[in-house]
This record gives C-alpha cells, structure tokens and sequence, in this order.
C-alpha cells in the first residue's frame, strides 16, 4: 500500500505538505503545490489511514455494538437497525457476539476500548455487567434491550406492559390455565416479562404454572415438552421469546397438541420468522427501529434522561386463535 512518504516522493514534497493538503491545515499550501499533491494523491491511490486521523481529531465516528447471539433472529434485526441507524448518521458499527458469555462480553468491552470507539452500545449476558473501565475513561454505554443497574443509559421495550397485554389477551379469550415459558431469571428484562405474566393472572386468580428456559429453540422446546406432558395440561402458554415459541411449537406438534385449538400461544419479539411458523405466531412486537434511532439519539442528543421506554405493538395471527388463515394476516 502506498505511504505519505510515497506521495511525497512523487509529489517533489515533504510529507508534512502533503498532510497539510489533505488535513486542510494547518498551514496553508500554495494553489500549484496541492495540486501537485492531489495528482500524486490519485496516481498512487493512495488513502489516509482513517483511524490515525480520527484519533489526532478525537472522534472516531465509530460505535461498539455487543450482541449475546447474532444467530437469535431478534438480536440479527436490531443489529441491522442499529447499523441502519449509524449509517445515517456518519457513524460505523464494530459487532461483537458475545456468544452469551459474560467473560467474552467483557473482552469485547475492552477491545472496543482501545480502538476508541465513541460509545458501546451493549446488549448484556449479565443483569450486572463491569462498566466501570468505560465509565473511567468517560465513554459512553447506552444498554439496549436490557435495563441493568450497572450504570449507563437503557433503551427498550415495555417488557412489563406488553407481557401483560400478552396474557390479558389470551385470558380474554376465556383461557384460564395460562402457563409461562420465562427467559433466564437473573436477566431483568425476563423478570419483568414474567412480573407482566403473573400481574394478568392475579386480576382473576389464575394459577401460575411457570418453566424457565434459555432464549432459545432447543429450551422453548424442553420446556415445552414439560408443560405439555403435564396433567392437567395448560390451554394456553405466553412465551417470553419467539426463538422458545418456535421450540414451543415443535413441542406441540410431537405430542399432538394441535395449535391454536387446544394449546392458544402468544410470544414475544416480533421478527419476521414469526410470519412463516405454522400457525403464524401472535407476538408482541419490539419496534427494532425505534429501538435503534432512541439509541443514537441517546448518544448524540442526551439531555440527561438515563432510562428512555419505547412502546411495543401487539401483532395477533392464528396461533392464539385470532387471525385468517394466511400467514401474513395480522391485526391488534
């Protein structure tokens, strides 16, 4: 790759002409002179290293980004929409997936350190994630999905509100065994899809019939397979993530619990995959957009606030009986 010297050399300069040609500054450079620099520039193609000049500046324009799961559908979209986000405003996304590791979260966390990336945004493993090296060295984390008191700013969803709608709903349907699949308990977020879960069931003395499972397929599936086996067996399940619900299904559908006749289903996330299940699964949704502009403007336009709520949508299709029979019809 060519260097400035190279530039120089060609160019009949020194290499602090031509840094000052494409630094605009700080001295001035006569009209026939950067030319000659340009010319040179454009002959050798030559490209300034971006991050020696970022850090001279003291910007980066460039963001951390942490997944726990780049394979989980929910995490891919957010990360596209936050990705889509920067983009727009001049900003570039370094992804790290944490593979739901805590210690690998936190490695990510001082990698993106030293490349000095202007702020993390950090989707954590850990309901209290190590802050304090970014806090000293005053980068900023914006927790997305997650609301942690470890510090830093959050942005998500109503997890509460919408979990509540969830089983409001399906109670409104005259359900009254309405069990829970729950994410992982020490993860605030799962708990208060569960406390949402469990404030629905109290406002008719329902009794809670709750299994804990991973975000996942094969743990919405176990999970599954237990409370189906069960007697007597639940008529209705709200499940806390639609990589479970999809688990969920599987379950039913090896044991013969036909979906949403015997067994209505509502779930939570809201990505596209939840469009092709058979039958298409009621969700309520998280808007990955929103989620991903309130984050950017958290970082570039904070005034202080440190905990911002988007507002979720309930999406209903035919796995909690509501619904027609093509897999893309919805409504709320």
């Amino acid at each position: 790759m060519p260097t400035r010297n190279d530039v120089a050399r060609l160019a009949g300069t020194s290499p602090a002409v031509v840094s000052y040609v494409l630094n605009d500054g700080p001295r001035n450079v006569s009209p026939a002179t950067r030319e000659k620099v340009l010319r040179a520039v454009a002959e050798l193609g030559y490209r300034p290293n971006g991050v020696a000049r970022a850090l001279r500046g003291g910007r980066s324009r460039t963001i951390g980004l942490i997944v726990p799961d780049n394979s989980n559908p929910f995490f891919a979209a957010l990360a596209r929409a936050v990705e889509d986000a920067a983009f727009a405003r001049g900003y570039a996304v370094l992804l790290g997936n944490s593979t739901e590791s805590a210690e690998r979260e936190q490695r990510y966390l001082a990698t993106f350190l030293e490349r000095q990336v202007e702020a993390i945004m950090l989707i954590s493993v850990d309901g209290e994630p190590e802050l304090a090296p970014a806090q000293r060295v005053g980068t900023p984390v914006i927790l997305l999905d997650r609301q942690v008191s470890g510090g830093g700013s959050t942005v998500v969803v109503d997890n509460e509100g919408g979990a509540y709608e969830a089983t409001r709903h399906l109670l409104d349907h005259g359900h009254r065994a309405v069990a829970c699949v729950s994410g992982p308990v020490a993860l605030p977020g799962a708990v208060e899809r569960l406390r949402g879960w469990r404030t629905a069931l109290g406002e008719v003395g329902a009794v809670e019939v709750l299994r804990s499972a991973p975000y996942s397929r094969t743990g919405g599936y176990r999970a599954g397979r237990e409370l189906l086996s069960a007697t007597p067996r639940p008529t209705a399940v709200f499940v806390a993530s639609e990589p479970q619900a999809i688990g969920v299904l599987r379950a039913a559908a090896e044991l013969g619990v036909a979906v949403p006749d015997e067994l209505a289903l509502v779930t939570f996330d809201g990505t596209e995959d939840g469009e092709f299940t058979n039958p298409p699964l009621s969700t309520v949704r998280q808007p990955v957009e929103q989620l991903a502009a309130r984050a950017m403007d958290v970082l570039l336009d904070d005034a202080g606030r440190r905990h911002h709520v988007v507002p979720f949508e309930l999406v209903l299709r035919r796995s909690c009986g509501c619904g027609g029979h093509g897999g893309g019809e919805e409504g709320e």
